[in-house]
């Protein structure tokens, strides 16, 4: 077993973003260690790492959801630090507790604090008591009296929406638009509670017909300082699972969204947040309604990064380490726009998995394109992860010169041996609703329903 090292941190994450934590941590002069699955064993960056350490086979569970297994890879390492990126353990509270039991440091918030914020129902509770705009409903789980439920609908006003208090990735949830569907909705949502999370808790809210997803970046230090780093709209999504991002949100008044960002702020004072982190919410009709926040990482971060020029995963890392920020609210600046394109290993129209061998690889570059992914020539997809492979982001000084070289970058980039959603990322940066902006959040999906009605 190696000493504890402050200096030393493991990646417990795989693909893109572990090969962006390897960059911040170059950045910040860190040792780094690579936890990977037997799967991923000669996956390219690891080569850029100071160390691998296989934790597993290829299936999740047995690797990177492994809780003792990374542990052990700290250990062997002397990894002071833990990076979980996001997706697999990176929102997990007993893996930040099994962390903070051994000595060593999460990037990212406290055991207690990730599990209150974890938590749909104990976080609007929270949003509540700090002064955040939260979704019309109540901020307790639904009893078991189907009076009290229907008593609970008839006052937000139907149509409503059931969520699972410990859910996300969209599921556990359902949309109820009469009295007599509620009984049978409450009955399937628990159930599916109970199986994807483990915790049969529901909670209901106001049901929005149109609105938009908008997020709020902030990023917090133990010494009280919290700064929120700007906005983005993240609405062009299927079935809950974000396709693109962009910064910042179109059309809605500046004013406003400092307004919500300071709030944000504040709240992450008030409960004692360190790290980076999402506040996300509902927006319509000139109202911003919190939804979850999101207590790592995002897919989405570097459309914030082009615009404020910030590099927000060595900031994480920087206040993991206890440093206060050096930044103050007035520094943070918002530049231009930026847009960023999913790029997932899958059939275009069908949107199944396309795992497989890479066979060749084109990046795009030129000024204001950025790509972020692990792929090159080699590179093995393997059906046992997300089908994520990277992202095409673009910066303009406009919305329209970021769109004009995200759809050039697109033109230029070629990934071969594999499927990719490139086509289709083609098509949705011409579509007229996106290309005007504001779109909500059921957009793309009637969009994607209209298209097959048409193919048809």
């Amino acid at each position: 077993m190696a000493a504890i090292d402050m200096n030393t941190l493991l990646v417990a994450n795989r693909g893109e973003i572990a090969l962006r934590i390897i960059r911040a941590c170059r950045r910040l002069g860190l040792r780094v260690v690579c936890a990977h699955s037997e799967a991923d064993r000669n996956a390219a960056y690891l080569r850029v790492a100071d160390q691998a350490i296989c934790i597993g086979p290829a299936p999740a569970l047995k690797s990177y959801l492994n809780i003792p297994a990374l542990m052990a890879a700290a250990e062997a390492s002397g990894a002071g630090l833990i990076h979980p990126g996001y997706g697999f353990l990176s929102e997990r509270p007993e893996f930040a507790g099994a962390v903070e039991a051994a000595g060593r440091v999460l990037v990212g918030p406290r055991s207690d604090v990730m599990r209150m914020m974890g938590d749909k129902v104990e976080a609007k509770r929270a949003m509540i008591a700090t002064g955040v705009p939260c979704v019309p409903g109540p901020d307790s789980v639904l009893p078991d009296d189907p009076q009290a439920i229907r008593a609970f609908a008839d006052e937000i006003g139907y149509p409503v929406i059931l969520k699972a208090a410990g859910g996300g990735g969209g599921r556990g949830m359902r949309v109820v638009r009469s009295e007599s569907e509620l009984t049978d909705a409450f009955m399937v949502t628990r159930q599916e509670a109970q199986r994807f999370f483990g915790n049969p808790d529901i909670y209901m809210e106001k049901f929005l017909e149109k609105p938009r997803h908008v997020e709020i970046q902030i990023i917090a230090d133990a010494h009280g300082n919290a700064l929120w780093l700007g906005d983005r709209d993240c609405s062009m999504q299927r079935r809950h699972q974000k396709l693109i991002e962009e910064a910042p949100a179109p059309g809605i008044d500046r004013a406003l969204i400092a307004e919500i960002g300071e709030r944000c702020a504040a709240s992450c004072r008030e409960i004692g947040y360190v790290g980076a982190g999402t506040f996300e919410f509902l927006y319509e009709d000139g109202q911003f309604y919190f939804i979850e926040m999101n207590t790592r990482i995002q897919v989405e971060h570097p459309v914030t990064e082009l615009v404020t020029g910030l590099d927000i995963v060595a900031m994480q890392i920087d206040v993991a380490r206890g440093n206060p920020l050096t930044l103050t609210q007035d520094q943070v600046r918002t530049d231009g726009h930026a847009i960023e394109c999913r790029i997932n290993a899958e059939d275009p129209d069908s949107f199944a998995p396309s795992p497989g061998r890479i066979t060749g690889v084109h990046l795009p570059g030129g000024p204001g394109v950025r790509v972020d992914t692990h792929v090159a020539p080699g590179s093995e997809i393997s059906a046992h992860y997300d089908s994520m492979i990277g992202k095409i982001i673009a910066h303009g000084a406009t919305r329209n010169e970021a769109l004009a070289r995200a759809r050039s970058a697109l033109d230029e980039a070629v990934i071969e041996g594999v499927l990719t959603n490139i086509p289709l990322h083609r098509q949705l940066l011409d579509e007229p609703g996106f290309a005007q902006g504001g779109v909500s959040i059921h957009h793309l999906e009637h969009w994607l329903k209209a298209r097959s009605s048409t193919d048809a």
